[in-house]
């Protein structure tokens, strides 16, 4: 043999391992599809990965030696490919192979309905590629198998081997579980997946109608947040799981990351404002109530950052998420040590509930890893927290009908004992009737009192106003006579019951309440407290001059008191008021008069308080 071609041949043996180690460098482990019979397998390590910061990279760039060569293998072991918060895309490569004589039929799934953009680049039999745009932000009809996740079919010639590109891009955390599945393995897992999925939503329509009917029977606002909440969650976790309709809103895909964490700032500003009023925040824990409000308004504001900014918004969606758990949890705590009993039922209800969803939100993060607890963590949560929920209802129930056994046996009691009174003497009955009678009588006319009294200042109530005012303007009418009115409000009343304490607030009222009283001089006027820290004046068969009048002489009267008020521009207590005066035909009715003199109420208080308006 020649020289030349001796040392040709050399060279060809030389280069040879060092082509098959360079490929082998490119095309990562290769995949045999063949041995994937009964259970899916994890792509993780089989995968290569190339960031696309630009986002603009195509199949044919990436196909391009100076491309291949930026593929990175040897990933991480784990269910899934952690990208994280990035606005970058990534292709991923995947060479899988038939070593069988026959034709094979693989499904490769991506097992996360939240990304946004899928692209399935699968060689065909002609050597080009089908490309196979999809995602979470793209019509569900985009998907060439209908399943809430990714999936896409596989057709491997006998003896072939073929290179799959996937290009994933998304607003929000990426997460990439890939997954090689045996087609009927699949078939069974979807079945059990749907029914998984169909008994949770199962649970959450019960709980809306049962809850509906409750508000309905029992006229509670409270379960009408609840349905609330509970309506936004099941919505929420339709759009996470990939199982919301083809649907669009305002353009955007109803199973869109827009959507999806809308519907989660809707569900837990419906559960702050569920816990506030079922613990009772705003009485027990002021200063966190006013916290739980701030984070509702946050909320809410949340959703137009979610529709024009996103993927840059998305991870302080999730850090806020997680710390809504975490201060709702605590608060909880800390009342159910004050021995508020619905705190209890709400740490049973929804401790699983703020588990499961900080899970999620860690997995979103890349904390924690991927598997059914973290996936479906915030839905295991929601199907205990509302099973628990239903105990705490039956308790509920349970402790009423045991009260109302109660109070049944004791009337059952004094039943007996009045028939064994009536058989001992009936003269003794008759007297005793006669004197239970009067008592009765009695009684009713003090709590008739007590009704249209005001239990702190002791003057007429709101009550009582309302029936006199509509007295008043009834006599009005009839006769043509004017009708007066004026509300007064105790100018920085809050101001003044924080900085003193309740007990000092109530004492100021009281105080207030004598002077107006004492200032009324006619028996036709009435003076009542009309809620709160507001009073009203009623004071028939007088004009608006004197009506003005008798206002300047209650501005007096609290200004004799000399209440101290530190927080006052004033240093003293004092009162706005607005008046109104009525003559037959002027109004249409009595609220129209309390509606003027309300309106002078506001407009004194916009002029700088302390003074009459009207």
């Amino acid at each position: 043999m020649p020289a030349s071609a001796l040392h040709r041949q050399l060279m060809s043996w030389l280069l040879l391992p060092l082509l098959l180690l360079a490929r082998l460098a490119w095309a990562g482990p290769v995949i045999d599809a063949a041995s994937v019979t009964h259970q899916p397998l994890t792509l993780t390590s089989y995968v290569s990965v190339l960031e696309d910061p630009t986002r603009a990279l195509t199949l044919a760039d990436v196909q391009a030696p100076q491309q291949q060569a930026r593929f990175k293998a040897d990933q991480p072991p784990g269910s899934s490919l952690a990208m994280g918060f990035t606005r970058s895309a990534f292709w991923l490569r995947l060479t899988v192979s038939n070593t069988r004589d026959a034709p094979l039929q693989r499904l490769l799934v991506v097992e996360n309905p939240r990304i946004s953009h899928v692209q399935a680049n699968i060689p065909q039999a002609d050597g080009t590629y089908r490309t196979i745009d999809t995602g979470s932000d793209v019509a569900q009809s985009s998907k060439v198998y209908p399943n809430r996740n990714f999936v896409f079919p596989l057709n491997l010639p006998a003896h072939s081997e073929q290179v799959i590109y996937l290009r994933v891009e998304s607003s929000i955390g990426l997460l990439v579980p890939l997954q090689l599945w045996p087609v009927k393995a699949f078939s069974t897992y979807e079945r059990d997946d749907y029914t998984g999925k169909a008994w949770y939503f199962g649970i959450a329509v019960a709980m809306i109608l049962f809850n509906l009917m409750l508000l309905l029977a029992l006229r509670d606002p409270i379960y009408l947040l609840y349905v609330i909440f509970v309506s936004c969650t099941a919505g929420a976790l339709a759009i996470k799981n990939g199982l919301a309709p083809d649907w669009t809103i305002l353009g955007e895909p109803l199973n869109s990351n827009v959507i999806y964490y809308s519907g989660v700032s809707l569900a837990l500003a419906a559960l702050l404002q569920f816990a506030r009023r079922m613990m009772q925040f705003d009485r027990i824990l002021p200063r966190l109530d006013w916290v739980l409000r701030g984070m509702i308004l946050l909320y809410l504001l949340s959703l137009v950052a979610y529709a024009v900014a996103l993927p840059y918004v998305s991870r302080v969606g999730i850090l806020l998420n997680f710390a809504t758990a975490v201060i709702l949890l605590t608060g909880a705590g800390v009342a159910a040590f004050k021995r508020q009993r619905s705190a209890f039922f709400f740490l049973a209800a929804f401790a699983l509930l703020m588990l499961g969803g900080a899970m999620t939100s860690l997995r979103a993060l890349g904390i924690v890893p991927t598997n059914m607890f973290t996936v479906d963590g915030l839905q295991l949560g929601s199907a205990m927290e509302m099973i628990v929920l239903a105990f705490a209802l039956a308790d509920r129930f349970n402790v009423m009908r045991r009260e109302k056994a109660r109070v049944q046996e004791e009337l059952i009691q004094t039943q007996q004992q009045l028939v064994e009174n009536l058989r001992t003497s009936e003269h003794e009955l008759e007297l005793r009737v006669a004197e239970r009678t009067d008592e009765l009588r009695e009684l009713n006319t003090r709590l008739q009192a007590m009704s249209m009294t005001d239990g702190l200042t002791g003057i007429a109530n709101r009550r009582r106003f309302d029936q006199v005012l509509e007295q008043e303007w009834s006599h009005a009418r009839r006769s043509g006579e004017p009708l007066a009115l004026a509300v007064m409000d105790v100018d920085w009343f809050k101001r003044y019951n924080d900085h003193y304490g309740h007990p000092a607030g109530d004492t100021c009222l009281r105080e207030i309440a004598r002077a107006l009283a004492g200032s009324a001089h006619r028996a036709t006027d009435l003076v009542a407290r009309y809620g709160g820290e507001e009073f009203v004046l009623l004071a028939p068969m007088t004009d608006l001059a004197g009506i003005r009048g008798m206002a300047h002489k209650l501005l007096e009267a609290v200004e004799a008191l000399a209440l101290h008020h530190e927080l006052s521009p004033l240093g003293r207590v004092s009162v706005s008021i607005g008046i109104a005066a009525s003559v037959s035909g002027q109004e249409s009715s009595a609220q129209a008069l309390v509606e003027r003199a309300d309106a002078a109420l506001y407009e004194a208080k916009k002029q700088g308080r302390n003074q009459v308006a009207g």
